[in-house]
């Protein structure tokens, strides 16, 4: 890979080719930019909260949330499907909690710092 000269220097001329490679790899930015979408609807943020704490089923989490079941059910899916959370059947019944990934313990960190930060006591 050619090294990129930079236009202006700011004391590196050059473009390192660990970040120019690391530029070039869009569909990893791209990855995190799905997950982060998927945390900036502030309900999807209660409930992967929520799911942090203990593990629930969709029935539970609507009366938590005052919302129907089936808008409950559109945001796990799309936990789901970004991978933050996980589910297991019992029966008919579904249980969801987050997923137990370095990805879900930093963000469920970072919401915790964050909510620590700006949340009034």
């Amino acid at each position: 890979m050619e090294t990129i000269l930079l236009p202006h220097d700011h004391g590196r001329r050059e473009l390192s080719v660990e970040v120019q490679q690391r530029l070039a790899q869009t569909e990893d930015f791209q990855a995190i930019a799905d997950v982060f979408r998927q945390l900036g609807d502030p309900t999807r943020v209660r409930i992967f909260w929520l799911l942090c704490h203990w593990e629930e089923c969709v029935v539970n989490i609507s009366a938590m949330l005052h919302m129907s079941s089936p808008a409950i059910s559109h945001h796990l899916r799309a936990l789901r499907a970004s991978g933050l959370i996980v589910s297991r059947r019992e029966g008919k019944e579904v249980y969801y909690r987050a997923a137990d990934t370095c990805q879900s313990r930093l963000l469920h960190q970072m919401l915790e710092q964050v909510m620590e930060i700006t949340c009034p006591e």
